[in-house]
């Protein structure tokens, strides 16, 4: 059974051993063999299309067919990556190195392009750009992006909003180094530049989003820093409503009018992060939540100060008015109960039932409890202002 050779051993080992500065032993290198390296790394790579062709033309599935584009193509990013690494050591910090790491570059360059535009339809979205390609791209996505601003002629809050999503779009394309940016991040990026281009200010039916949030809604702009603004402009336009129904009903308004928008669900800016409409959502149902349970106590609350209030008032409707003092009051109630002019099961079940119903023109409420001591204990004035009080009702009786 022949063994098939490693169709990529020849750059394999050109890039990962002999131009790896820290396992290389090449100080210099002549101008003949400068010329016979870059011819050979020519033809190799001529050597390499070929292979590639006849191999996919020999493949008689899809399937295949896919795996085969995908691993040639990860393999010259991975080599692309490294040779780019490489060329940083100052050990390779000559003119010949230089112009030899040049040439394997472009023909890596030349060989992805090969297989992108030749099999682009077997290549991942999610397959992760190569240096030399990021590199390029971010040069011309960030002159791109500064012209534009420059071109578009807006009024100083639309200009200043235009220009937070140009920065935050120019911030991420030199983050942080962990994240591999993929096919699919460039063609969102792409996607989104053209519709910002295209972009025209418009009114706007929800008063607290412009028509700028509108269209990157639409595109699924779920950068992190611009969802905190949106939320943040979400709680400032509430903020405003100091009666607690008017918020309630803008907090309906806004979200009824939000999920009217098509947000494109097949597009985003981080996969791996929510969908900025889902999350918009989920956001907006907790404020419902939160209002309808809020609106639900203060309801409460006033259902139980008015029980209260209607309690006290048919309280002191009932009340009457005895120009005698509390001591007084007590001394009449206990010689009537004594004397048994009124029959109750006590005197406490007597005075129970008479006191709460009396009021002093100084003491509104009175206690039965207090009424019931006081009338053991009364000053000798006492007695005898209760005593003139009954007779004048005797009088007055006689008088009938």
């Amino acid at each position: 059974m022949m063994i098939k050779m490693y169709p990529l051993e020849w750059f394999d080992s050109l890039v990962i051993t002999t131009f790896n500065p820290n396992i290389s032993s090449i100080n210099s290198i002549s101008d003949f063999d400068l010329k016979v390296l870059c011819d050979n790394i020519n033809s190799e790579s001529q050597r390499i299309k070929a292979q590639i062709k006849v191999e996919i033309f020999e493949m008689k599935s899809k399937r295949q067919i896919r795996l085969l584009v995908r691993k040639y193509h990860s393999s010259f990013v991975f080599l692309l990556d490294s040779i780019v690494e490489s060329r940083k050591n100052e050990v390779f910090f000559t003119s010949e190195f230089l112009k030899i790491s040049d040439v394997i570059i472009t023909s890596l360059n030349d060989l992805l392009s090969f297989v992108e535009i030749r099999f682009s339809s077997f290549i991942s979205l999610d397959q992760r750009v190569p240096i030399t390609y990021l590199t390029v791209w971010r040069t011309e996505f960030q002159t791109n992006l500064e012209v534009l601003l420059k071109k578009k002629r807006l009024d100083e809050e639309q200009n200043k909003e235009f220009k937070m999503i140009i920065n935050l779009l120019l911030s991420q394309l030199y983050g942080s180094k962990k994240v591999k940016l993929t096919y699919r991040h460039i063609l969102y990026q792409r996607e989104l530049l053209k519709e910002l281009e295209d972009f025209s200010y418009f009114e706007s039916e929800i008063e607290c989003v412009s028509s700028l949030d509108i269209l990157l809604i639409r595109l699924n702009f779920n950068c992190t820093e611009y969802t905190d603004h949106l939320i943040e402009k979400f709680v400032n336009y509430l903020s405003s409503f100091e009666i607690l129904s008017e918020r309630f009903e803008n907090v309906l308004y806004c979200y009824t009018k939000l999920v009217q928008i098509n947000s494109n669900l097949k597009i985003t800016f981080n996969p791996s992060r929510q969908n900025l409409i889902t999350f918009l959502e989920y956001w907006f149902e907790n404020e419902i939540k939160y209002f309808e349970k809020k609106i639900k106590l203060l309801l409460q609350e006033q259902r139980s100060m008015t029980d209260g209030n209607s309690i006290r008032q048919s309280s002191d409707i009932g009340k009457l008015e005895c120009i005698l003092s509390v001591d007084q009051i007590g001394l009449i109630l206990r010689a009537t109960d004594e004397a048994r002019i009124i029959k109750a099961k006590s005197m406490s079940h007597f005075f129970k039932n008479i006191v709460p119903y009396l009021s002093t023109p100084f003491k509104k409420e009175l206690s039965y409890q207090s009424v019931r001591s006081k009338s053991y204990g009364a000053e000798d004035r006492d007695k005898q202002i209760a005593i003139e009080t009954l007779e004048k009702i005797i009088k007055k009786i006689k008088s009938y």
